[in-house]
């Protein structure tokens, strides 16, 4: 049997000018839809598995484009509860060189942001499902929908389902100050953690010796303190960091980090020249979910995270369009990127 995986969390809509064309450039936006636990969401369905995402969504035709874009890829919408007025929006200008990319959020006041715990019924939604899956964006969005969140976590605690959950944190959403206090909380009920090489630091205070990621420089050892602690400080069953060594705007190297409690697990490191950034984070978590949901050893659960969340940066958009095969194939070791005939 298929096992079910729930996501959470806001589905917003993207604006971006075409190609490296900067906001002030742009006379047109190209549109597309996503969000963390939305991108994860695609992932999962996308390497074969029963995925179901939560949120709350206008009645209207923008919010019904936003259903359809999960969708077509057959994700689970029907557990999306629709009211409001408002589809969160997110501009992003694309970065090129030592130019940075930018987001821009138009997210307050959402459908999301607005809605009240009478609006998921998760003894409903949690049905014959495995796994949980939530991000700190989405607690970020205010303290109704924090405590949604804390109310999801105790539900699927009580039915023995799966919790997983990615840091994430976003200084235009809230202060570290408030994500520690509110994290913190949420964490007690977190079985795997997700982190990037920043998060731990920004939302706990645990920081990695040696390594300044403005710099591009990442220190392995330090991360298996910052994974170690974290574990000890909240008892996870697993603890995974995204390791990005930023060289420019366009180049990044990419690995990761597992630890189960015993051993400390690192992936190989890809060279990548990027096209779309923006959720690569959430198909790590998507590839790290559907490895760990398939029984794979800790290293070859690491390793098809990172072969995921790399051939997402290839990609246009939020959602990671790949199947479980290519995963599979750049995991053994064929990055030649050579023609398919």
């Amino acid at each position: 049997m298929t096992k079910k995986v729930v996501t959470f969390g806001e589905l917003m809509l993207r604006l971006a000018p075409v190609g490296y064309t900067r906001f002030v450039q742009a006379d047109s936006f190209g549109a597309t839809y996503g969000g963390g636990e939305a991108n994860v969401a695609v992932s999962l369905a996308n390497y074969g598995l029963d995925a179901r995402f939560v949120t709350k969504l206008p009645k209207h035709e923008i919010g019904q484009a936003a259903v359809n874009s999960l969708r077509r890829f057959g994700v689970d919408t029907s557990y999306i509860t629709r009211g409001g007025d408002k589809v969160g929006i997110y501009f992003l200008e694309k970065g090129a060189s030592q130019r940075p990319s930018k987001v821009i959020y138009d997210r307050a006041g959402s459908a999301i942001a607005t809605a009240k715990a009478d609006d998921f019924n998760w003894d409903e939604i949690f049905e014959g499902v495995s796994w949980f899956h939530f991000t700190g964006i989405t607690p970020a969005l205010g303290d109704d929908i924090a405590a949604i969140c804390v109310e999801a976590c105790k539900k699927a605690k009580e039915k023995g389902i799966t919790i997983s959950c990615d840091l994430n944190y976003r200084n235009k959403l809230w202060s570290k100050e408030k994500a520690s206090q509110v994290m913190s909380e949420l964490c007690q009920y977190v079985d795997v953690c997700i982190a990037n090489e920043e998060d731990a630091s920004d939302v706990f205070g645990i920081k990695a010796k040696d390594t300044d990621v403005t710099a591009g420089e990442v220190n392995h050892e330090g991360y298996k303190e910052v994974a170690k602690e974290l574990m000890e400080r909240f008892s996870f069953s697993h603890v995974a960091i995204t390791l990005r060594e930023s060289l420019s705007a366009n180049d990044n190297n990419w690995s990761a980090m597992l630890y189960d409690g015993n051993d400390y697990f690192f992936s190989k490191k890809y060279a990548m020249r990027i096209v779309d950034r923006v959720g690569g984070g959430d198909s790590f978590g998507g590839g790290l979910i559907t490895a760990l949901l398939d029984e794979k050893t800790p290293a070859e659960v690491i390793e098809f995270a990172v072969a995921a969340s790399c051939l997402k940066h290839s990609i246009e958009g939020d959602y990671n369009m790949v199947s479980k095969e290519e995963v599979l194939k750049l995991a053994g070791g064929d990055g030649s990127g050579r023609v398919q005939r």
